[in-house]
């Protein structure tokens, strides 16, 4: 969050408080369950491409516990998704404020049924709604939902934000004084320095083990001479509530040198169209090489408007003389508990490591990069890229069954990329052109496999992603199947249907009895259910599925059944 710069000779005196939170209504909102609240998550701990935004409350290893309004409102918004929120409920309230309860079971009943409506007309069970304020107005503290455990949870609880309504960012809901005691302050336990003169991707930080005092955390030595005229930090670190040890995630970290503000973050007010900037706080190529989680306390070239405040132009360190300089880094949670590492610097030529250029291409945050190879190319956006990198590919004449292309490798599945780039691949075998809308690039990025449908452009196959990695071509005509239902339906209290594809993408799945739609849940993303409702009533009817993968191959099938 950028925080408003306060005039530069009042920092010495003010900038251990700097990172104070910003003052939001106290007491406003309740607990949304009634149970004693009790976290496994907090706002803005480290997620996979993102940070987490809310609150995840504790439902005692249950589902289906009673959830209430935390304020007086109406419900604005519905999602349901197989993935992320899962069913969720947005409430507006007249302060300003939105909050949202995610991986819930059911709805209450009227806006259940207001939503099965909803999905009939669409003909989709996965939606999101905009609601009348006049619809569903609710009271502080109104039954809305039964917990649960839908979309991305791997666990009951439920998922809690509140959002500026206007804005649609994201606040800490800490800072809105919930019933929660922490007077434990974060855990620090490494530091990493970084040689600034470079891209943070292309070198391996120096990381250094800290010790304990208190609240204080030291240096093996109280000195660091660096070889190094521009550096930065990131730490390991993580915060505990009283009376857990669950780890979760730190609010705020700043970092002086001589007193004088440096750079800081500050993980509060952030929205969900620029979560994805974690990646470029946390230290991803030096993670996936299996470092620990370092987050950065200076912000990369390509980062510097999320979450950070920088006092210097770039928030990194100069080291303009050979003078010993002091460093301070705090680091805080949400109650102001602080942690602190202190230690100087000293700027060292003579321990400059050597520096052997490559002839790679250099790809640059803030620009359009264009790789153009013989049988592979590459665009960014000015926004693709959060540091620059060279150019490392390799090609591979690997023919998999169905290939078209030889498999291309493009830089390190460690390495982030903010926005979509585009791929371009030159097939290497003859496409007739009755197949060429049957052609699909798979993206392996380390553990991932990613799979986007190819345009055919003048003889080159192009597509777009988000993660590098390995890139191929491949012909797949090859429709998905499904299993078959019971013909008598009648002890049967739901239909299941678990397609399968031999890509392992189900873009689209539409069941229809004697003709009509069929709301089928799709919970998770693997397996659609349908549980009987009077849509399905007894007797003899005709079950149709329609099923699609990302090629665009089509399974239909139809069985006579009874229920």
């Amino acid at each position: 969050m950028m925080l408003k710069k306060l005039p530069f000779l009042f920092f010495s005196f003010l900038f251990a408080g700097y990172c104070e939170a910003q003052t939001y209504p106290q007491n406003y909102f309740r607990h949304p369950l009634d149970i004693p609240m009790k976290l496994v998550a907090n706002f803005g701990e480290i997620r996979a491409n993102h940070w987490h935004m809310g609150l995840d409350i504790r439902t005692q290893q249950k589902v289906n516990l009673p959830v209430y309004a935390a304020a007086d409102g109406y419900v604005s918004r519905i999602v349901v998704e197989p993935g992320g929120f899962g069913q969720a409920i947005y409430i507006d309230h007249p302060n300003g404020y939105t909050t949202l309860y995610a991986h819930l079971n059911a709805f209450f009943p009227a806006l259940a049924d207001y939503v099965k409506k909803q999905q009939y007309a669409r003909q989709s069970w996965n939606i999101d709604i905009s609601i009348p304020g006049n619809l569903f107005p609710v009271k502080k503290g109104s039954f809305i939902a039964r917990s649960g455990s839908t979309g991305g949870s791997e666990g009951p609880h439920v998922h809690f934000e509140i959002r500026d309504t206007k804005t649609g960012k994201c606040l800490n809901p800490l800072l809105f004084n919930f019933p929660i005691t922490d007077a434990v302050p974060p855990s620090i336990y490494k530091l990493a320095m970084y040689d600034r003169n470079k891209s943070t991707y292309e070198q391996t930080p120096q990381v250094i083990s800290l010790k304990k005092a208190g609240a204080k955390y030291l240096l093996p030595s109280d000195r660091l001479r660096v070889g190094s005229n521009k550096i930065s930090f990131a730490i390991n670190a993580v915060d505990h509530f009283s009376g857990t040890l669950n780890p979760n995630g730190i609010y705020c970290a700043e970092i002086m040198m001589d007193d004088k503000p440096v750079s800081q973050f500050v993980l509060n007010n952030i929205g969900y169209d620029e979560t994805r900037y974690i990646n470029a706080q946390v230290d991803l190529p030096f993670k996936s090489r299996g470092g620990p989680t370092m987050q950065q306390v200076s912000p990369l070239p390509g980062a510097m408007n999320v979450a950070y405040d920088v006092f210097n132009g770039n928030g990194i360190i100069e080291l303009k003389d050979k003078e010993v300089h002091n460093i301070d880094i705090e680091v805080q949670d949400a109650d102001k508990n602080t942690s602190t590492i202190h230690f100087s610097v000293q700027y060292d030529p003579t321990l400059a490591k050597p520096y052997t250029p490559t002839a790679a291409q250099e790809l640059i945050p803030g620009q359009v990069n264009v790789v153009e190879l013989d049988a592979f190319e590459l665009y960014t956006t000015e926004a693709t890229l959060y540091d620059s990198i060279h150019v490392n590919y390799e090609i591979v004449q690997n023919k998999e069954l169905g290939a078209v292309s030889a498999l291309h490798k493009f830089l390190s599945a460690g390495i982030p990329a903010h926005d979509l780039f585009t791929v371009r691949i030159k097939p290497d075998t003859d496409i007739a052109p009755e197949l060429r809308d049957k052609v699909i690039i798979k993206n392996i990025a380390g553990s991932r496999t990613f799979i986007s449908k190819a345009t055919w452009q003048s003889g080159w196959l192009s597509a777009k992603f988000r993660q590098f990695g390995s890139f191929q071509a491949f012909i797949d005509t090859m429709p998905p199947t499904v299993n078959a239902p019971p013909i008598n339906l009648s002890k049967a209290s739901r239909l299941v249907f678990t397609p399968r594809d031999n890509f392992n993408t189900i873009k689209s799945f539409r069941a229809e009895v004697d003709g009509k739609w069929l709301c089928f849940s799709n919970d998770k993303g693997k397996t659609w259910i349908y549980q009987f409702d009077e849509n399905f009533p007894p007797g003899a009817h005709e079950l149709k599925l329609t099923i699609q993968d990302e090629a665009g191959n089509v399974m239909e099938r139809t069985w006579n059944v009874r229920r």
